[in-house]
């Protein structure tokens, strides 16, 4: 059903569960709102003009309608305290304070605020997924843009270039970080605030997703007390949780453990970390020449993104320390590639690399609301051979445990490959085809790990159809 977003924040969460009503359309004369047909009371759209100060027209729907409509735009915190959607006040700190904390509370990882020709629009991502949550009016937009820039110490004045900062946001006992990146546009300046949990207390190996014989290949890796681990996958993928979680780990009074991230996302006791400033000179390559006199035992880097930083690290392997970081490629193997296309002679990468994990994240099905359905072998793509028999799967209904999503939470899914002797000697000989040694090894891929979520009625055949394209 059609929803006016501008609308939505006319009224606030309180009004919208007491009369059970959302705001369809809106123009300067009237405002057309649905209702529930049970609760249709004589005098309602009275009563609504006197507490909206305009004309109201009421279009009444079935109240398990409403019910959805409701729990979709005005959401309740499951199990809690439901949070007051706010209304459009801009002045003051009100609505980004309101903003940040109805992001957090929806597990929200970013908060994009854009504005276009005619009208700005607030959207959050939850679960990998974008969602409309507020149209501002144009108007108002400059002011909001120079409260994020204040509280991230950025120049007001400055309009051409982009720039990034960071808040601190506190929160009643709450505090946590939020990385600031600001982009001219077209029509003006495009704000993402990316939400950074400071908290690493529940993050655990054990947890992450690995299955009992990756986490066994991986751990073998961990343990080793000097190589470099690589960590491949597309941006928000949960590299860096995987990351974090092999820190604590590996975090003993008896090692030194260095790490150059941006951004710093966890901060974990008895780490040294470093906050990367290209600015100032402050890179990957540089941060790493330093953590070579700094008697390190395991270095992280954030990301290995250029040549240089690819010869630190495996410089750095080769002197003896354990390196963790990242690479942006679509399987565990072609981080062999990609440090080659670096410049990294084969030699080199077989002496240093000892294990290459791909990663992903799926949504899971909501517990609540997933249906079960006979399935039909034509869903998967074409020319897949399916890794077992499947007649039956659920599909992503939606309930208020849910925000009417469907799902509910996300799970990483791993690709793990432990270098041994016989496969160093195929990255010595630039050899990319690899499948029959793998699976002679039992090592199963994304696309493989994947389909078991699937098999299982954990999640669906649309969030894992792109890994099955990996095999």
């Amino acid at each position: 059903m059609e929803i006016n977003a501008s609308a939505l924040s006319r009224i606030t969460h309180e009004q919208a569960w007491h009369y059970r009503v959302l705001p369809k359309s809106i123009n300067d004369r009237e405002m057309v709102m649905y209702c529930d047909d049970t609760e249709l009371l004589h005098g309602l759209s009275d009563e609504l003009e006197i507490l909206l100060g305009r004309r109201i027209a009421l279009d009444p729907q079935p109240s398990a309608t409403i019910s959805h409509l409701l729990h979709q735009h005005y959401p309740k915190e499951s199990g809690q305290h439901q949070f007051q959607k706010m209304t459009l006040a801009i002045e003051g700190d009100g609505f980004l304070n309101d903003l940040i904390r109805e992001a957090r509370l929806l597990k929200s990882s970013d908060i994009h605020i854009e504005i276009y020709e005619e009208h700005c629009r607030v959207r959050i991502r939850i679960d990998g997924m974008m969602v409309e949550r507020y149209v501002l009016k144009k108007s108002e937009y400059p002011s909001l843009i120079n409260k994020i820039k204040i509280m991230a110490n950025l120049d007001i004045a400055e309009k051409r270039l982009p720039q990034d900062g960071r808040i601190n946001f506190k929160s009643g006992e709450e505090q946590f970080d939020i990385r600031v990146s600001i982009l001219p546009t077209l029509h003006g300046e495009k704000v993402v605030l990316r939400l950074l949990n400071n908290n690493a207390s529940n993050i655990d190996l054990q947890q992450v997703g690995f299955s009992d014989f990756d986490l066994e290949n991986y751990l073998q890796g961990v343990k080793r007390p000097n190589g470099i681990i690589l960590i491949s996958g597309p941006t928000g993928s949960g590299k860096t949780t995987t990351l974090y979680a092999t820190l604590k780990y590996l975090n003993k009074e008896t090692r030194n453990i260095l790490t150059i991230e941006d951004p710093i996302e966890y901060t974990l006791k008895g780490i040294n970390q470093v906050q990367l400033k290209e600015s100032i000179g402050l890179t990957f390559a540089s941060a790493l020449r330093t953590f070579l006199r700094q008697d390190p035992d395991v270095i992280m880097v954030g990301e290995i993104r250029d040549p240089e930083t690819a010869n630190m690290a495996i410089r750095a392997a080769l002197t003896g320390h354990l390196v963790l970081s990242t690479v942006h490629t679509n399987s565990a193997w072609g981080t062999v590639s990609r440090l080659m296309d670096m410049g990294i002679p084969p030699f080199l990468v077989a002496n240093t690399l000892n294990t290459s994990v791909a990663q992903r994240l799926i949504r899971l099905l909501c517990s609540h609301c997933k249906q079960e359905q006979a399935f039909e072998a034509s869903s998967y793509p074409k020319h897949f051979k399916p890794f077992a028999i499947v007649s039956h799967h659920y599909l992503a209904k939606g309930c208020d445990q849910c925000y009417y999503t469907g799902y509910s939470g996300r799970k990483a899914v791993y690709e793990v490959i432990p270098l041994d002797q016989e496969l160093t000697e195929e990255v010595k000989n630039n050899n990319i085809s690899i499948h029959s040694l793998l699976q002679q090894r039992g090592i199963k891929t994304l696309g493989e790990n994947a389909f078991a979520l699937f098999a299982g009625g954990q999640t669906t055949i649309e969030e894992i159809y792109p890994l099955l394209f990996t095999n």
